[in-house]
């Protein structure tokens, strides 16, 4: 493969766990694609994929894992298109050997893999209590005992080195979202950690990029005011970067929605908790001065980020069990059906009193009324509501409880209660977050190369 490559097109399959499917065909048969990316983890995607591993060792990747290969894998292998992927999740070793099943199966023969590890850090961070949590400045030992996962966000060098393997696929577990889309343009450009321009724009192109249709009109559309043609076919976004720096943003040809200087703004800031300092594992990002320009229908040129050196630290979010969460759901239509839905609320929390039931928090929504912001004190009572009570207990009966009383309003509560749900119970996956040595995470490649 030509390493000094003058300009690539790197695309967005997912940007999250669930992500649609159908787009990710579209982009990868039509992108005239270099690289593919998929980036499927959620903040509490590993913990719960933990879980999944303890219960089976070859469990632990994503799910999503299967259908997508098997929908892009022969494109792609066809195209020779590159898939850059952190659907390994908790087991990228076990993923990589999934991927490789799905491609025998396909009748494409043995892809390799390179699967890169180290971003599991749980051990290490056991082994220091005294690691301060960056939500409650508790340390890390008030919740250790409940630890499920601790995972570093690896940035794009150990990705760019798995990329030197020449493998076809690259799977990683924990890895900064950016990082998946910067690692392409170290790997092929040569670009050195040195050179903070260069950085910088890898960095701001994979934010924009990373959360799929988010900058080609989804979360954006807006019914009379913000108009997004034909959002049933939303395309997925692709960036087309130059060895020079050179950055624009497109989609798939002939995909719905749009990219123009709003939808990438928007995207820009999103989760940028500091525009001038946005913290990510390969530099510390300035958007202050960046410049979109729409140089045509769905393009965008991208210029003026800036960057500081990376941190001295990895930031590892951290998963640990953290009780349960009972909820049900009952509806109340017709007259006074708010003032009996508020009946039913307040015989469920008396009942579950009653049964010394103890709960850390509790809730009652009306929805469609107050959930979001409290009651109105001036917008007309609606003519239906659903009540849900929810509440959250270290004991698993009480959180039981709670979905019982109310799916009971049928009859032991007001008049006219219908369509309840419950008892749904859930065991809490909580996340917190801290900062560790770079100097204790050891980011390493792997080969699976098959059968």
């Amino acid at each position: 493969m030509d390493q000094r490559r003058k300009t690539i097109r790197i695309g967005c399959g997912a940007g999250q766990s669930d992500d649609r499917v159908p787009p990710a065909v579209d982009l990868a048969r039509d992108g005239k694609l270099d690289y593919l990316v998929f980036e499927c983890l959620a903040e509490r995607t590993i913990g719960r994929e933990t879980l999944s591993k303890l219960h089976d060792p070859e469990k632990g990747y994503a799910p999503s894992l299967h259908e997508r290969l098997r929908a892009v894998l022969p494109i792609c292998h066809a195209a020779n298109t590159r898939i850059v992927s952190n659907r390994g999740a908790a087991n990228p070793i076990a993923g990589a050997r999934a991927m490789q099943r799905e491609a025998r199966d396909l009748g494409l023969g043995n892809i390799p893999c390179a699967v890169v590890l180290g971003d599991d850090v749980a051990e290490v961070v056991r082994a220091r209590p005294d690691l301060e949590i960056l939500e409650t400045g508790e340390p890390l030992e008030s919740i250790l005992p409940d630890l499920v996962s601790a995972n570093a966000y690896l940035g794009a060098d150990v990705v760019a080195e798995a990329l030197g393997t020449g493998a076809p696929v690259v799977l990683t577990g924990r890895v900064a979202d950016p990082s998946l889309f910067l690692a392409p343009m170290l790997h092929e450009f040569g670009w050195s950690y040195d050179d903070l321009g260069k950085l910088s724009v890898g960095t701001i192109t994979g934010h924009l990029l990373e959360c799929s249709s988010s900058v080609t009109g989804g979360c954006f559309a807006w019914p009379g005011r913000k108009a997004v043609p034909d959002l049933a076919r939303l395309g997925y976004p692709i960036a087309e970067v130059s060895e020079d720096g050179a950055v624009k943003v497109t989609k798939t040809p002939g995909s719905g929605g749009r990219i123009d200087v709003m939808t990438c703004t928007e995207q820009l800031l999103y989760e940028m908790h500091d525009p001038s300092a946005y913290i990510t594992p390969d530099c510390v990002l300035d958007i202050t001065d960046v410049d979109l320009v729409d140089e045509a229908p769905d393009w965008v040129s991208v210029s003026g980020a800036r960057a500081k050196p990376r941190t001295p630290t990895y930031k590892v979010v951290v998963g640990h069990t953290d009780g349960y969460i009972g909820e049900g759901e009952v509806s109340f239509g017709g007259i006074d059906a708010v003032a009996r839905a508020e009946m039913a609320a307040a015989a469920v929390r008396e009942r579950l009193e009653m049964q010394g039931r103890v709960f850390e928090d509790y809730r009652v929504d009306l929805i469609g009324m107050s959930s979001l912001h409290g009651v109105p004190d001036t917008r007309p009572e609606p003519y239906e509501v659903r009540l849900r009570v929810a509440a959250r207990a270290k004991d698993r009966k009480a959180a039981e409880a709670v979905g019982f009383e109310v799916r009971s309003m049928h009859m032991h509560g007001p008049g006219g209660a219908g369509g309840g749900k419950g008892p749904m119970v859930r065991e809490v996956l909580a996340v917190k977050s801290l900062l560790l040595p770079r100097e204790l995470v050891n980011p390493q490649v792997v080969m699976e190369a098959g059968i």
